[in-house]
C-alpha cells in the first residue's frame, strides 16, 4: 500500500507555506513603500520645518533648518557631488543643547580625504534624509524601526563641492522582486518534493527502497 511520508510531507508543506506568506508579505510592504513615495515627492513642495528631534519617517526630503551649537564628531562617506563627480561626504555629529538628542548634517563633498573642517557650527538649511547606517544586510532587510535623520546643506563649506539634491531613486524599492523569488523558492520547493515523493511511490510499488 502506497503511504505519504507524513513528518517530510509535512514539513515541506509549512517550509512552502512560510515562502507564500513571505512573498504576500513582500508585495504588502511594496504598497506600503510605494505610498511612502508618494508621500516624499509631495514633501519636496511643502514649506520648510524644524529638523525633528526624533526619526519620523513622514518628513523625508522635506526641506528643514537646525541650529548646531557645536559639531562634536565628523565623518566620512563615499557619495557624489550635485556635479556628479565622486567624493565624501563631510559628515558633522551636532550638539543641540545641554539635553535632547543631537543631529548630523551632512556640509557638502572633499575630493579626497581632508583634515577636520575648522566649522563652529551655526543655523543650518537643506533637506532631510537618512543618516549613514552600518548594518548587516540582512539586518537591515527586517528592521521595521525608524531610521536617524540627517540634514542635508543647501550651502557647502567653503572648498567644498555642493550636496546632490533630493533624489528619491537613492531609496530602494525591491519588494516585489524578492516576492516573486519567494514564490519561485516555494514552487522549486513543492516541484523537487514532488520528484522525490514520486520516485519513493514507485520504489514501494516496486516492492523496493528507493536509492
Amino acid at each position: 500500500m502506497k503511504r505519504l511520508p507524513v513528518l517530510p510531507t509535512l514539513l515541506v508543506a509549512l517550509a512552502v507555506a512560510a515562502m507564500i506568506a513571505l512573498g504576500i508579505w513582500q508585495l504588502d510592504r511594496r504598497q506600503e513603500k510605494l505610498a511612502l513615495l508618494a508621500r516624499y515627492a509631495a514633501n519636496q513642495h511643502l514649506p520648510a520645518i524644524a529638523l525633528p528631534r526624533f526619526p519620523d519617517e513622514s518628513v523625508l526630503f522635506r526641506q528643514a533648518s537646525a541650529m548646531c551649537l557645536q559639531p562634536v564628531a565628523w565623518h566620512s562617506e563615499a557619495g557624489r557631488a550635485a556635479d556628479g563627480s565622486s567624493g565624501w561626504r563631510l559628515i558633522a555629529d551636532c550638539r543641540t543643547g545641554a539635553e535632547g538628542p543631537g543631529f548630523s548634517v551632512q556640509l557638502g563633498i572633499a575630493s579626497t580625504l581632508t583634515a577636520r573642517p575648522a566649522w563652529k557650527g551655526g543655523v543650518v538649511r537643506g533637506y532631510i534624509t537618512h543618516a549613514p547606517q552600518h548594518q548587516a544586510l540582512i539586518q537591515g532587510a527586517w528592521s521595521r524601526g525608524p531610521q536617524p535623520l540627517m540634514l542635508v546643506a543647501d550651502t557647502p563649506l567653503p572648498g567644498l563641492k555642493p550636496n546632490a539634491p533630493a533624489n528619491m531613486g537613492d531609496i530602494p524599492n525591491n519588494h516585489f522582486a524578492y516576492a516573486v523569488q519567494w514564490f519561485i523558492f516555494a514552487g522549486i520547493a513543492a516541484i523537487i518534493y514532488a520528484i522525490a515523493l514520486r520516485r519513493r511511490l514507485w520504489a514501494q510499488a516496486a516492492g523496493r527502497t528507493p536509492d
